[in-house]
Order: structure tokens, then sequence, then C-alpha cells
């Protein structure tokens, strides 16, 4: 048995302010044995300027101060974490990575995700324009975690919109995907949950979504909406408004159950590889 949860935030440009509402947020979670949580995409800075992110980057990069911080939370709580993402500075690009970092429940940082698709779209809300771009780098890897023998395939946001991204991830043997988001009210509403119970039924396997919510500092508008979803395509939990969590207990069974019954991994005749 595993127990899944997704913290919603409403995240500000502070990141002492947003480490204390997660800790709040973890503060509340019942104890369990096998405890994977999930926090939203830019979980400790948000609502800001992207240059101010940069900027964060930077300032964090000499001492990893960042993903200590996140270290310190799994530990203290006794959770596997996978820490929505973190803006992690690169020299050579002089750009950061939109980066998810996954944590043991003692601390122990084992895996780095670094968003490979980036949000480069017009939306039709107050930003109008979002380039992410600018001052991300994309990256280049698919990366799966090996949490207390649950195999968890990582990804980021936009990333969700990209069939193959998740395919390739349940190839490697991820039982679980996890998706922490920044959705926009507008592509929020329009897509978020049909796409997330899409990638779940598609790849048999649980999906865990934890979003932003609500407004931010800087007037940007988040669809929050956070979700577990079983491979069946189940909505198992939902969290619409508000920040706060979700939490239901799996077993894992439930997935060879379903991949036996319509093993559409075997009957697939496609393959596809990152360009």
């Amino acid at each position: 048995m595993v127990k899944l949860t997704a913290i919603q935030l409403t995240s500000t440009p502070n990141v002492a302010a947003n480490l204390s509402e997660i800790e709040q947020q973890l503060s509340k979670l019942a104890f369990s044995e096998n405890h994977l949580v999930v926090l939203p995409e830019c979980c400790l800075f948000f609502g800001g300027k992207d240059a101010e992110q940069l900027a964060l980057a930077k300032e964090t990069y000499s001492d990893n101060a960042l993903v200590k911080q996140l270290s310190t939370l799994a530990k203290k709580y006794a959770v596997n974490l996978v820490a929505g993402s973190i803006p992690l500075y690169q020299p050579d690009s002089d750009k950061f990575t939109n980066s998810s970092c996954a944590f043991l429940s003692c601390g122990e940082q084992i895996a780095q995700y670094d968003k490979i698709h980036l949000f480069d779209v017009n939306v039709d809300d107050n930003e109008k324009s979002y380039r992410e771009s600018r001052y991300t780098q994309a990256g280049n890897n698919l990366v799966t975690a090996n949490m207390n023998q649950v195999n968890v395939g990582l990804t980021v946001c936009y990333d969700l919109r990209f069939p193959e991204l998740y395919r390739q991830l349940t190839t490697l043997g991820a039982q679980i995907i996890t998706v922490p988001s920044a959705f926009t009210q507008v592509t929020g509403k329009a897509h978020w949950e049909t796409l997330l119970r899409t990638r779940a039924i598609e790849n048999q396997v649980y999906i865990v979504a934890a979003g932003q919510q609500g407004q931010h500092e800087n007037g940007r508008e988040t669809w929050g909406h956070s979700m577990i979803i079983s491979p069946w395509g189940e909505i198992l939990a939902c969290r619409a408004e508000r920040q706060g969590s979700i939490s239901v207990d799996v077993c894992l069974t439930e997935i060879s159950k379903i991949r036996t019954a319509i093993p559409v991994a075997e009957h697939n005749r496609f393959t596809t590889t990152l360009k």
C-alpha cells in the first residue's frame, strides 16, 4: 500500500513564506510508512517576474540552498517528496532549469528532472503571452526515481500535452507519474482534467498532479484542481480551490491487473524518441 498526496499552493515571490506554508501543510498529514507527497510547479517562487527567478537561481547556486531546504522538510516529516519544481542556475547558458527534485524520506535527493517542454504560448488571459524559454533552459533527459520500491516518473506542467513523454516513462517502468503544475485558469478549465485522465488511461499508471491555484501577486491566475487519478482514469481525489492537500491510499497491484486485462503496451506498434 502506498499513500499518495498532492499539496496545492498559492505561492508567492517570497521563498521563506512558501517554505512556511509547505511545512504547515506537511505537518497536517497523517504519518504513513510509504508516503509520496508532490508539490506544485514553482513551489518556492511564483507570481514574480521571470528575471527574478533567474536572480534567485543565481543567488542560491553556490550553496544549493533551495534543494537543502526541501531535503530538510522531506526528512523532518518522513515523506518521499517530489518537490514540484525550483529554478536551478546553469552557468553555461546563464539560464535556469525548471527542475523537479525527488527526495527520499531520509532527506537524500535521488533524482532531478529538468522540464523538457517549455511554455512558449499565447493564452487569452490577463498575461496574454508566455515565453518560458527566455530565462529557462530546457532539459533533455527522461527521469524515473525508485522511491521505496515504487517507480515514479517525473514530469512538469506543460509536459502533460506530450503523450510520447508519458509513454516513454511507462516503458522505463513508471507506476506513478507526477505532474507538478501551474496551469493557467484558461487552459486548466479547458484541458486539465481531460489531459490528466487521458495520460493515466493511456499508460495505466497512477497520476499525482499538484497545482498552483488562485490569483498571484503579478496578476497571474492558476487553475488548481489538484488531482490523484487511477490507472483506470478515475479521479480518486480532487482539490478544486484554495491551498491544502488531498491524499489517497492505493495498491499498486491494481496496475498489473489492468495491464494484464488490457495489454496496450504489448499491443502498441509505435515507438518514439526524444529529438
